[in-house]
C-alpha cells in the first residue's frame, strides 16, 4: 500500500525548506562568505606600480608604513626609484612634487630612506 504525501504537508515541507535555505545564505552574507578577499598593502603596491608605470616594472622591496602606507622600491627600464603606495596614490621619489613625496615619506615611513645614527662608542 503506497502512502501519499498530502497537499499541505508538502507546502509545511517545502516552506521550512525556504526558510532553512534564506537563513543559511544570510548566515554567510553576515560572515562576508561572498565577498572577494581584500588585497595586502603589499599586493596593492605591486597592482599601483604596474597600472602606473606598466607590467615590465618590478617591485624590489617593500616594507610596512603607518595607517596602510607601503614603502619600497621600483625597478623600470633600468633605473630604480623609492615609492610610497597609499590606498588611493602612489608616489615616487622622480615625481615633480617632489617636497609632498617628502611630506608622505616623513608622515607615513619616517625611517624610510634614511640612515641609521651611528652609535657613540666609549
Amino acid at each position: 500500500m503506497t502512502r501519499r504525501l498530502s497537499t499541505e504537508r508538502l507546502i509545511l515541507l517545502l516552506g521550512l525548506a525556504v526558510l532553512g535555505l534564506g537563513a543559511l545564505i544570510l548566515w554567510l552574507v553576515s560572515r562576508d562568505a561572498f565577498a572577494p578577499a581584500a588585497p595586502t598593502p603589499e599586493e596593492r603596491a605591486v597592482a599601483q606600480v604596474h597600472d602606473i608605470l606598466g607590467r615590465d616594472a618590478r617591485v624590489r622591496y617593500t616594507e610596512p608604513g603607518r595607517r596602510l602606507a607601503v614603502c619600497g622600491y621600483v625597478e623600470d627600464a633600468g633605473q630604480t626609484a623609492a615609492f610610497i603606495s597609499r590606498p588611493n596614490r602612489l608616489m615616487l621619489s622622480t615625481d615633480p612634487l617632489r617636497t609632498e613625496y617628502e611630506q608622505m615619506q616623513r608622515d607615513f615611513c619616517p625611517g624610510f630612506l634614511t640612515r641609521p645614527t651611528p652609535v657613540a662608542r666609549p
